[in-house]
Parts: C-alpha cells; sequence; structure tokens
C-alpha cells in the first residue's frame, strides 16, 4: 500500500503495512517517531517504544506493519500509526551528507539525494503532469509523434553553440533542435511534433540556460503565422489547466497560488518587434554590455534576457512578440514579402519576467532563398542537401515551434533559478551527477 490510500477515515484502528524510507526520526525517552516516506514522496508519522529504533538512521529503507490512528496532533493530515513492527532492508549510514541547510553548490554536488527532497518530489511530480498534458493536447487534436536523431551534421540555431562528436572517422554533433527533421516529415504524416533533449555549448551562467533541456518541438504544412500562435496559446492554456487540478496537493506543499493564472482564459496579448523596441525606449530601458556599461535598446537588437523582463514584469499573461529582424533569426525562417528585413517569426515570453518560453515562426519554403540564406550563414550547404531536397519535391508551405519544458515549468512553478527544478542540470561548469 501507498501512504495516500490509507489517509482517511476508513483506514482508522486497521492494520497496515508500508514499505519506504526514514524521512526523519526523532527519539525521546519513552517513544520514537519516524516520519516515512514511500515511493511517491507521501509522509506519514509512525509511532514505536524507542528500544525498537536503536539501529534505525535517517534514509534506512523499512517495511513498518501497525494501527492506523486518527490524531489532530500528527503532521502531514492527522493521521500516524502505531507501530506493531518493523523490518529494516538497510540501515543507512550515519554520515548523510545533507541536513536542514545547505549551499547551492553542495546541494548540485548531492542532486542524486537531493531529489528525495519533498521540494523536489513535488517537483517531479508536476513535471509529469505537464508531459502528460502535453502529449494529450497533440493526442487529442491528431499530431502525431515522432523521434527524430540526436546525432546530426549540420547546425540549426548557430555554429557557436554545437557539442562536437568523433564520430567514428567522421565528425558529428549533438543535436539543437529537432526541427528540420520535424520539417520533412511533414511530407508523410502532416502536422508532427517531438519531445528530446537539445544541447547548446552556451557559455551562458544566467538563471535560465541549461546545456541540455527537454525540447518540445512541432511543425505543421499547410498553417499561418496566426495558427501558430494560436496553437500555442490553446496548448499551454490547456497544459496549465490540467496540471493546476490533477497537481493540487503539490501546489499545496509549494505554497503555491494558483489564482495566478486565471488570466490565462483571456486571449495572450500580442505586439510586434517594433512596438517592444518603442516600449523599451520609452520605459528607458538600457541594455547591458559586455564592458559593463549600457546603451539604448535599437531596433535590430536581438531581445535579451534583460529586456524580455523588463517587458512583462508586470503582465499576468505570457506576450507574444511577432515580426523579429531577419538578421536575429536563423537561416530557415521565411522573411516578410511585405518587409524583407523583418520575418514570420514570434517569441512567447512568460509574465512577470520569465523571458522566453517558446520560439518559432514560418519556414523559407523556396529553394532558391533558402540555399542562399545558408550560405550567408557561413554554413556548408553540402551538410544540408537532404533539407534542401525538401523545397525540391513539393515544398509547401509551413511552420512551428519550440519550447523548452524546464522554462515553462520554471514560470509555473515561480522559480528563480532553473537549476533549482532540473532533475540532473546541465550547465558549463556543471556534468555531474
Amino acid at each position: 500500500m501507498r501512504i495516500r490510500d490509507i489517509l482517511s477515515s476508513d483506514y482508522v484502528g486497521k492494520e497496515v503495512t508500508l514499505r519506504g524510507w526514514v524521512y526523519r526520526l526523532r527519539k525521546q525517552k519513552g517513544n520514537a517517531f519516524v516520519l516515512l516516506r514511500d515511493d511517491r514522496g507521501s509522509v506519514i508519522q509512525c509511532v514505536f517504544p524507542s528500544s525498537k529504533l536503536d539501529n534505525v538512521t535517517r534514509e534506512s529503507s523499512v517495511q513498518i506493519s501497525g494501527t492506523v490512528k486518527q490524531d489532530v496532533r500528527a503532521p502531514e493530515g492527522g493521521f500516524e500509526i502505531t507501530g506493531t513492527d518493523l523490518k529494516i532492508f538497510q540501515v543507512s549510514e550515519k554520515d548523510y551528507p545533507l541536513g536542514e541547510y545547505q549551499s547551492a553548490e553542495l546541494r548540485l554536488d548531492n542532486r542524486h539525494l537531493v531529489l528525495r527532497t519533498r521540494k523536489m518530489i513535488e517537483i517531479a511530480k508536476i513535471r509529469a503532469s505537464m508531459l502528460k498534458f502535453l502529449r494529450q493536447w497533440f493526442s487529442d487534436n491528431e499530431w502525431l509523434e515522432i523521434t527524430p536523431p540526436l546525432i546530426v551534421k549540420g547546425s540549426v540555431e548557430g555554429g557557436s553553440t554545437l557539442f562536437k562528436l568523433n564520430y567514428f572517422d567522421d565528425v558529428a554533433f549533438l543535436s539543437q533542435s529537432a526541427q528540420l527533421y520535424l520539417e520533412a516529415m511533414i511530407f508523410s504524416l502532416g502536422p508532427v511534433w517531438s519531445l528530446t533533449s537539445s544541447f547548446r555549448a552556451e557559455r551562458s551562467r544566467t538563471v535560465r540556460h541549461l546545456a541540455e533541456f527537454s525540447h518540445l518541438e512541432c511543425e505543421s504544412p499547410w498553417v499561418s503565422l496566426k495558427d501558430l500562435l494560436q496553437i500555442q496559446e490553446d496548448l499551454i492554456r490547456y497544459t496549465i489547466d490540467k496540471t493546476i487540478n490533477e497537481r493540487k496537493e503539490s501546489l499545496k506543499f509549494l505554497e503555491l497560488d494558483s489564482s495566478r493564472f486565471r488570466e490565462l482564459a483571456q486571449p495572450f496579448p500580442t505586439i510586434t518587434y517594433d512596438q517592444a523596441i518603442e516600449k523599451l525606449k520609452s520605459l528607458d530601458f538600457k541594455t547591458p554590455e559586455l564592458d559593463g556599461k549600457s546603451r539604448t535598446v535599437e531596433w535590430g537588437d536581438d531581445l535579451n534576457i534583460d529586456s524580455e523582463r523588463e517587458l512583462t514584469r508586470k503582465m499576468m499573461t505570457p506576450l507574444f512578440i511577432i515580426g523579429y529582424p531577419t538578421s536575429v533569426k536563423p537561416f530557415y525562417v521565411k522573411e516578410n514579402p511585405d518587409r524583407s528585413e523583418t520575418s514570420l517569426t514570434f517569441d512567447l515570453l512568460g509574465p512577470q519576467g520569465y523571458g522566453e518560453l517558446s520560439s518559432g515562426g514560418m519556414r523559407e519554403e523556396n529553394l532558391l532563398t533558402l540555399s542562399n540564406r545558408i550560405r550567408q550563414a557561413g554554413l556548408d550547404p553540402i551538410d544540408y542537401k537532404w533539407y534542401l531536397d525538401l523545397r525540391k519535391y513539393g515544398s509547401v508551405e509551413h511552420g512551428g515551434f519550440g519550447m523548452g519544458i524546464e522554462r515553462l515549468l520554471r514560470w509555473f512553478i515561480g522559480i528563480e533559478d532553473i537549476k533549482e527544478l532540473v532533475l540532473f542540470p546541465r550547465t558549463m561548469s556543471r556534468v555531474s551527477p
């Protein structure tokens, strides 16, 4: 049985047997109190004579039998167990490295043990629900899930952020994005999506960057930029609503107020890149420079973490920004036919300063234009021969987007540093455990 199954008056006075780990242990002269944690993170207090727990230590794995008792003084729901039998699977060593207070680095060094804390358990449950409902939305709307390769030959988001591999007698890279492979599938499967790891060798130490992250991406034929915005909005609204409903206990433990998502019922506002720049100027926003100085943001600048925060810090809903300069976007984006210096692209920014959640837009379907853009980006067209073939044989208007799962989760939970919610974070300075 699991602990959550017996937290009911129906079990009061009944004998139960539970397995788990000693989450907390408090010994007094006569009695000892064990806070037992099961394999889903639920806990319950168990009371034994102190003599029965002489050899038990924190994180020992045990099986406890006893009678369920209701007591308003008991932690975690007002139920506890009067223990009658204790079986020890393994006595945990006494030098358990985690106490009540540790530095962030110590917690990262011992991530494999930190995952046992209630906070990390509840975050992991929320993440699992989010993934389930993201997948459910795509399934309900007849998008097909595919599994693209993670070992690739070409760049998608710029060569400077590629992780290089020795691939037998050749050179390959870890994938930055599944997008190009998703594009290949729209000709045979229509709307498709994937959820894979993506890798970016960015030398960045910001609170929202990871070297490896969970990347949800989708592509569809015969869509418009307006369609893509609506798809994204529907997907996020559905996922947030369902997750809130399924994980009420997790939200309660993490002290998260779900009322802050009420405004998601309203359409997400949309502004142009031009309007974003003008707004930043009106706020007298200065973008930081590498030399420690700052300057006024100008048209043609890519929006960074600071400017995105400024644009959304007073908002309660995500914000779409459309029409970025073509020069700040990758080679595959489609130019705006009415204004070639801008592109049919968008970024979705999280409210309250949480920054970019997703990015996407229309893809260039013209063979000659795409070939020239690849060369202009300093890439080798040979590495993209198969991708260019897609524009030779039945090319169609199409588009899609990619969303970082950890960034979505960071906004939902309201955590500043993304490393605090990733199970095993990978950054430019950390690849272990």
